[in-house]
């Protein structure tokens, strides 16, 4: 049974992974072009990609974080800022629609391809600095398993999801304009909002102690 003190990582984890595994940008229009010109073998390489590249990301937003965990006024901003991009990653989740892209690129290098797209790409790099190392951090504070069931169920759900998208667009090209593909896409949103308002929170609370 896991405990009290692990769960609220457990879940963050996995919903900021299931939401970027799923959410339209470059890593999933990768995954499903090179699936539809390919195979899904060649679109499930993409979604690898985040174990490597968001080594380096992870290092470095834990640099920075870390000296602004000094500093009360900076850290209360840090999580202002991660309410206002968990919010905005809502109401983009909340206004997807049907996901479509159409095939041409016949030579595949799909790895190359996701790791290019995955570096030059801003998203994580805000994320980990606003959202995820700040979250890792107050998981330290719970225990050192919650910050390594935070991770694992980050990783578990982005890779996860994104190889089934994967499987998905290989068997059926409907999946991402269907239904149940936008009703998943408006819980991940609503989720995503009582997740920015737990920020906006803690973000009022740490400038309160200043005053």
């Amino acid at each position: 049974m896991i405990s009290s003190s692990i769960f609220p990582y457990l879940t963050a984890g996995a919903l900021f992974g299931l939401t970027a595994g799923l959410s339209p940008g470059p890593m999933l229009t990768l995954v499903i072009s090179e699936t539809l010109q390919h195979n899904r073998t060649e679109g499930a390489k993409i979604a690898f990609v985040p174990l490597i590249t968001d080594i380096p990301v992870i290092l470095f937003t834990y640099f920075v974080f870390s000296r602004l965990a000094q500093l009360t006024f900076l850290l209360g901003l840090v999580a202002l800022l991660g309410g206002m991009y968990v919010a905005w990653l809502g109401y983009q989740t909340l206004k997807v629609k049907a996901f479509a892209i159409e095939a041409r690129v016949p030579k595949p290098e799909s790895f190359k391809k996701g790791i290019f797209t995955n570096v030059l790409n801003p998203n994580p790099y805000f994320f980990w600095l606003t959202v995820g190392i700040p979250l890792a951090f107050k998981a330290y504070e719970a225990s050192l398993a919650a910050v390594l069931v935070f991770f694992l169920s980050f990783y578990t759900l982005l890779v996860g999801s994104a190889i089934g998208v994967a499987i998905i667009a290989e068997r059926t090209k409907t999946f991402l304009k269907s239904r149940g593909y936008l009703w998943i896409m408006r819980l991940l949103g609503i989720a995503l909002l009582v997740f920015a308002v737990l920020f906006f929170m803690n973000g009022i609370q740490i400038f309160k102690t200043l005053a």
